[in-house]
């Protein structure tokens, strides 16, 4: 009986990082049952799980309401860590206010450009355009539309929006080359938005900050994603999964490619980690 009680659980002291759109949910903008259920019964059997995503955690909550993390998710493009449980921050880096500056020399070049600010708490949407309603749309998040001046919180990151992808081309182009472009990091997170971040802030700095906080070796780590933005994701994690709907640089980064997003991505990580086609150290 005494053996039978402390076994070690099928996935005891493995952590699985997934990333939201595109990887989680599938083209539906939905989480499967296949998915759910595999997630259940990876914590079940002693499996950390959670995300690691470009929105804050107010925009977050409603997918850790499904999925129910059991450790802190990274979030704001792993600039932040946030414990749904205790309902704080773990960690949380900020972005220099000067970044309003490239935001509005931005929008002076390109007139259908949208953006907005995030901070710890509000979204604030300083010009608005199709592509910031579809972001609150499909994220459910409130308008409060606020010019960045207005703003008394820290700036966690801003985020621009056009459903032209050329645009959003040519946007990488010009901030890139503004002289206060060395003071922060710059991503495309979807191909119709991009992202101005803190200097060192991305998706991959989660994966040892998360490991650290949950005594785990970063061996044990698997980390899932779709885009650009999980490259480091992928690349800082045990092993980098990239799911077949990913693009050509999240492959690249990965160790293994698994299914699509419409084909239960989630799930048959789990299934392959239980199968040991995929092993852990």
């Amino acid at each position: 009986l005494y053996a039978e009680k402390y076994k070690m659980k099928k996935f005891e002291n493995i952590l699985i990082c997934s990333d939201i759109d595109g990887t989680l949910l599938n083209s539906n903008r939905q989480i499967s049952n296949e998915n759910l259920e595999a997630i259940e019964y990876f914590k079940s059997e002693g499996g950390y799980f959670t995300i690691i995503t470009g929105r804050p955690p107010a925009v977050a909550e409603a997918i850790c309401k499904q999925v129910r993390p059991n450790a802190p998710i990274g979030c704001i493009n792993g600039g932040g860590l946030y414990d749904f449980e205790r309902g704080e921050y773990v960690h949380l880096s900020h972005l220099d206010r000067s970044a309003a500056e490239l935001a509005e020399y931005a929008c002076s070049k390109f007139e259908s450009l949208g953006y907005q600010i995030n901070t710890a708490g509000p979204v604030y949407f300083c010009r608005d355009n199709y592509s910031m309603e579809w972001f609150r749309k499909i994220t459910g998040t409130p308008f409060i539309q606020r010019a960045p001046e207005m703003i008394e919180e820290p700036f966690t990151k801003i985020v621009f929006g056009d459903q032209n992808e050329d645009v959003i081309l040519e946007l990488d182009k010009l901030l890139r080359a503004h002289p206060n472009a060395c003071k922060f990091d710059l991503v495309s997170s979807e191909p119709t938005l991009y992202e101005i971040l803190p200097r060192g802030t991305h998706k991959g700095k989660a994966i040892p900050a998360l490991c650290e906080y949950l005594s785990l070796p970063i061996e044990r780590c698997i980390a899932i994603g779709d885009y650009n933005n999980d490259v480091e994701m992928l690349r800082a994690a045990g092993v980098g999964i990239a799911v077949a709907n990913a693009s050509a640089e999240a492959i690249a980064a990965a160790d293994r490619v698994t299914v699509s997003n419409d084909d239960h991505a989630i799930a048959c990580v789990i299934a392959d980690i239980e199968s040991r086609k995929i092993q852990l150290l």
